[in-house]
């Protein structure tokens, strides 16, 4: 039996998918599984393929079967479950082996597996992979934090299994420990905040517009073929026009507007909030999932407070409009997370190749990741996307539509909590002098913090304290 280059440890929905990709690009994989009668029909599925994947019922047999150093990765919950499976792998390692954690995980929890496994000359890789099912089975995003020896080492598997952009593989070595699985959380984090916005652009069509869902995916298809085409606009589109065989309705005419979600927008939020930045259009589109898991209550609300919404005139122009400035708003405070991060944990993160890499393969590719990519190249480099040449004027142009849209919606009645504070963050970051004065001098005044005074050094007081 062939050695396996590589180990894939966990075959659900993800796992499987990405053996397949890498039984096709090719590579010898060894497979596993908690539940090991799972292993037969995967075999089954595989067809031709399954020549090159190899299936063991033991974690020893598992071990045995890989080629040295040798490379497990696991694709299962990030969480104990996973600190379980490295403390039964470890023992059965050499110095220089690799162990993968594939999943979503908190990076915290990465940087603390590579510290530990480190001390036994082990080494740990926080892989971040988007794109789904479809992705890791046909080429995902990947976002790879670890040793420089990992990189080099997983180089030649995770590129031939990568999606592509113009013949460049959407993969990259981000920095050590959890820098891979925190650019994937921010990555999420993004996603959310997309995702919310356009929830919120169909609501304004359905109930302020009276458009029916498939003219609303007409519209969607429309923009997906010119500036704003992105994997999600075409998702969203293609949603919207789908009939439900059962009732003959619109899908999502028949969906529970109850949205789940798995944790990784709320990791952005808090870690944006711990490092002193503020997330606010990802902080808007988790608040939004969590009130609208709230359905008895927002049904009972409706009665009680009344549910009217005004008409709304606005038109699609003004729409595509302010989902163009909202998605310059909502990458642009991605990345100023991603900055804080890389001050805060030394991390050589490049935005120009995470920009990059998230142009095929991953959720939120889309044809503005190009210009971004451009603007951080830019000499010298753009810190701040809103301030790049490129994404000022378009953010000159589209603001109008953006704070018309919100306006109609506020005045109407129709919550568009991700789009506001999209224009509230553009509002406030367009002033040179805001409104922290007045809260320096209450904080002084409550609890003679101190303030700044213009012009002079050192900490003041206010009148109130003489």
């Amino acid at each position: 039996m062939s050695e396996a280059a590589i180990g894939i440890y966990g075959l659900g929905t993800m796992g499987s998918a990405l053996a397949l990709n890498m039984a096709e690009a090719g590579i010898e994989v060894a497979v596993a599984n908690r539940e090991t009668d799972w292993l037969g029909p995967f075999m089954a599925r595989a067809g031709d393929l399954a020549a090159r994947l190899h299936p063991h019922d033991t974690l020893g047999a598992f071990v045995a079967g890989l080629a040295c150093p040798r490379v497990v990765m696991f694709m299962i919950p990030s969480g104990a479950a996973l600190d379980e499976m490295i403390a039964a792998l470890a023992p059965l390692l050499d110095a220089g082996d690799t162990i993968i954690d594939g999943g979503n995980a908190d990076f915290h929890d990465t940087r603390r597996r590579a510290a530990a496994l480190a001390e036994r000359d082990l080494h740990f890789v926080g892989l971040g992979i988007s794109g789904g099912e479809a992705g890791a089975r046909h080429g995902p995003s990947m976002m790879l934090g670890g040793s420089d020896r990992s990189w080099q080492h997983l180089r030649p598997i995770l590129t031939s299994v990568a999606a592509e952009y113009d013949g460049q593989p959407c993969v990259a070595h981000l920095g050590p420990d959890g820098a891979g699985h925190f650019v994937k959380t921010v990555h999420n984090g993004i996603e959310y905040a997309e995702m919310q916005v356009m929830a919120e652009l169909y609501g304004l069509m359905c109930h302020g517009m009276a458009m029916p869902p498939g003219r609303i995916g007409e519209v969607f298809a429309v923009w997906d073929a010119g500036p704003l085409q992105s994997y999600l606009t075409g998702v969203t589109a293609e949603v919207l026009q789908a009939t439900d065989p059962e009732s003959g309705h619109p899908v999502v005419d028949v969906i529970l507007d109850a949205a789940g979600q798995k944790g990784t927008g709320r990791w952005t939020a808090i870690e944006a909030l711990r490092m002193g930045q503020s997330a606010s259009m990802v902080e808007a589109a988790v608040g939004a999932r969590s009130w609208s898991a709230e359905k008895a209550t927002r049904q009972r609300a409706e009665t009680v407070l009344g549910g009217r919404r005004l008409a709304l005139d606005l038109s699609t122009e003004a729409l595509a409009g302010a989902l163009e400035a909202a998605r310059v708003l909502g990458h642009a405070q991605g990345f100023r997370i991603l900055a804080a991060a890389a001050r805060e944990f030394d991390w050589p993160l490049e935005f120009a190749t995470i920009a990059r890499i998230w142009r095929a393969g991953c959720i939120i590719r889309s044809a503005m990741l190009d210009d971004m990519a451009a603007a951080f190249d830019a000499v010298p480099p753009e810190d701040e996307l809103i301030l790049s040449e490129h994404f000022a004027a378009r953010l000159a142009e589209r603001l109008p539509d953006l704070r018309q849209v919100v306006v109609a919606a506020v005045a109407g009645g129709h919550a568009v909590p991700a789009l506001s504070a999209a224009l509230a963050w553009a509002d406030t970051m367009r002033q040179g002098r805001g409104t922290a004065d007045l809260i320096q001098a209450q904080r002084d005044y409550f609890g003679r913090h101190g303030f700044a005074r213009l012009g002079q050094e050192g900490r003041h007081h206010g009148p109130w304290w003489s």
